[in-house]
């Protein structure tokens, strides 16, 4: 069971590295599309301010994952082995094919499929944090949008007469602050994840059983049964992991949201960054796993949307809502195939 255990930790650490593999897009698509850094730079840059949400935000999210999706009576190595695996496979294939769907609803997904696999839908918690996840999966690309609208009328008020060389020489720096801010806003809502994932592993009460009384290594793993606070080392080794996998980037996909949607300038990918920016941080404030892709994408859409409608490539937004609409029932279906094939091979 320790090994096991031991395993299915490292599993998640995985899980988040291709996390900020696969959603690296959402961090560096912009300032890489609009030519204000190259894309070595670019994912340094995001990578060390995906770390250092460390400092700066709280563990609303992680609560959340570990007891708001599934009961956590019915919760073991084998339900939360399956929700990553269905997680991980979904990711995999949209980043295969250059899709920016979200690993935030791929791990809800997960869980889902998981916990309906283990107890039917008795195992679903029903409540607030579904609620707010699901009108998240609607609101926060709309909400991005309506923040990128804005942000961009708002600068082209203020900058309405001046000379485009003026306003490029103003917002290639400070775009090199909005990236930052969103980077920052990307790794406090989605490390928290694989924090949650942990923290709910851990305090169920086969972890506990083994953990439990023991002394050395073995007790740096215990969390109490009634915590849902993340132990430093878990919030650590996850910022680590993201900020690894944003290192390596997804390139497919930051071809796709950096010009394949709207051709950006500096002053545009401003404004779509500092608008899905502030909508990711008030979501982590309220302890709400959003998705940093579906933000960011409404955000960049608002703001070609300044323009004229026409500069928004439509054909393809649609293909990305598909990938957002099928990808909790998708998750679902892979973490419950999976829940069954481990509940098979290691009965619990």
């Amino acid at each position: 069971m320790l090994t096991y255990i031991l395993a299915i930790v490292a599993v998640a650490f995985l899980f988040d590295f291709i996390n900020g593999f696969h959603d690296s897009a959402n961090s560096i698509a912009t300032i890489v599309g609009t030519r204000v850094l190259s894309p070595f730079a670019a994912v340094v840059w995001a990578a060390v301010f995906n770390f250092a949400a460390l400092f700066v935000v709280k563990t609303a999210v992680a609560k959340a994952v570990a007891t708001g999706f599934v009961d956590p009576a019915i919760v073991n190595p084998n339900l939360m082995f399956a929700a990553l695996l269905g997680a991980i496979i979904w990711n995999l294939l949209t980043w295969y094919f250059g899709i920016p769907s979200s690993s935030s609803h791929a791990l809800i997904g997960g869980l889902a499929g998981a916990g309906l696999a283990k107890a039917g839908l008795a195992g679903i918690t029903f409540g607030r944090k579904w609620i707010e996840t699901l009108s998240a999966i609607a609101l926060s690309p709309m909400l991005g949008a309506l923040m990128g609208f804005l942000i961009m009328v708002a600068v082209f008020n203020l900058f309405r007469r001046a000379t485009p060389h003026r306003v490029d020489k103003v917002f290639r720096p400070g775009q090199l602050l909005s990236s930052a801010l969103l980077s920052l806003a990307h790794g406090g809502n989605d490390a928290q994840k694989t924090m949650g994932i942990i923290v709910g592993l851990l305090a169920s009460t086969q972890a506990q059983a083994v953990f439990q009384g023991q002394s050395g290594w073995k007790a740096f793993f215990y969390v109490p049964n009634a915590g849902v606070v993340p132990p430093l080392w878990v919030e650590v080794m996850a910022y680590l992991a993201i900020s690894l996998g944003t290192l390596f980037g997804g390139w497919r996909i930051v071809h796709t949201m950096g010009s394949r949607i709207t051709r950006l300038r500096p002053v545009g990918g401003f404004a779509a960054e500092t608008g899905g920016a502030l909508i990711i941080l008030i979501a982590s404030k309220f302890g709400i796993p959003v998705s940093t892709t579906h933000t960011i994408t409404g955000s960049i859409v608002g703001v070609g949307a300044t323009n004229r409608l026409s500069a928004v490539r439509w054909g393809l937004a649609g293909r990305i809502v598909w990938a957002w609409i099928l990808t909790i029932p998708a998750a679902a279906i892979m973490a419950a195939l999976s829940f069954w094939l481990l509940n098979t091979l290691i009965p619990m």
